[in-house]
């Protein structure tokens, strides 16, 4: 029976040799393991609009031998998506039914289940919690990986990227509270006025000009006050807090003149000097 030895898998003791009287050996201690059962894989297909095209991602699940396939145009910013649902439903149903078969979620890549790296991490715990295997086809992570096994790495690194999403959006947030109760409790000036434009007010301020008219020659140059004038109070807040910064400023030293031997004394300087001579008459002090 040539045929049927290929086909058998049989384990032959070293001691059974050709021309040998046959005896009964020892029992073998290890039962050779079946291999495993060929996988149940549930696709899904998924494009934000209905102008993307679904047609490769559905031709790549064909070509992996998927057994059931859901499709859906829909947005990730959608929490609820049927067909995902549906997917997810068949897949438990088929891990419930027959444990020992491997039961595989496959898509054309990870962004088609989510965008953010909180959503998969929901999705990992769900297909965790059932035994479900997840494929990505294509991209920087292809493979499948088992929530249960070595794949599990995927979904470990899937948690820390999540909390540090959260992380940075949190700090992010303190951050803008800290800045904005720092310019609440300083005042800071009103962004409508920059620099350049208060230097014009303070000009035209100097030379006598009424704040409302000053106002009425300012343009706000961006955001969405663009191309109209600020409001009188803010001019008025700006010019105050210009006024302030200028009282907190060190006093302008005065340049020393140095003179040499011999030099002549101007006018004013000789001026200056009587004034500060002591009267002939005046008593001392």
């Amino acid at each position: 029976m040539p045929a049927l030895r290929e086909e058998l898998d049989v384990a032959v003791p070293a001691d059974r040799l050709p021309g040998r009287s046959w005896a009964p050996g020892p029992e073998l201690s290890v039962v050779p393991a079946t291999g495993e059962q060929r996988p149940v894989r549930i696709g899904y297909a998924r494009t934000s609009t209905a102008r993307q095209e679904l047609a490769s991602q559905l031709a790549a699940l064909r070509r992996a031998q998927c057994h059931k396939i859901f499709s859906e145009q829909i947005s990730t910013r959608v929490k609820v998506r049927p067909e995902l649902e549906k997917a997810l439903a068949l897949a438990r149903q088929f891990a419930e039914a027959a444990p020992d078969t491997p039961v595989i979620l496959t898509v054309h890549e990870l962004k088609r289940l989510a965008r953010n790296t909180a959503e998969p991490m929901t999705l990992s715990s769900q297909l965790q919690a059932s035994g479900i295997r997840l494929e990505l086809l294509t991209g920087p992570l292809t493979g499948i990986y088992d929530p249960n096994g070595m794949g599990s790495m995927l979904f470990a690194v899937l948690a820390v990227a999540a909390q540090l999403d959260r992380d940075y959006i949190r700090d992010k947030t303190l951050e803008g509270q800290q800045a904005a109760a720092a310019k609440g409790n300083h005042g800071g000036r009103p962004k409508v006025i920059d620099e350049d434009m208060l230097t014009f007010a303070l000009a035209l301020k100097d030379k006598g000009v009424p704040v409302p008219e000053i106002a009425k020659k300012l343009t706000i140059k961006t955001g969405k006050n663009a191309g109209t004038s600020p409001s009188v109070a803010s001019l008025y807040r700006a010019l105050a807090e210009a006024d302030a910064a200028s009282e907190d400023l060190p006093p302008t030293p005065v340049r020393a003149r140095t003179r040499c031997p011999g030099d002549a004394l101007s006018a004013q300087e000789m001026g200056d000097r009587l004034q500060a001579q002591p009267h002939p008459n005046s008593e001392p002090r």
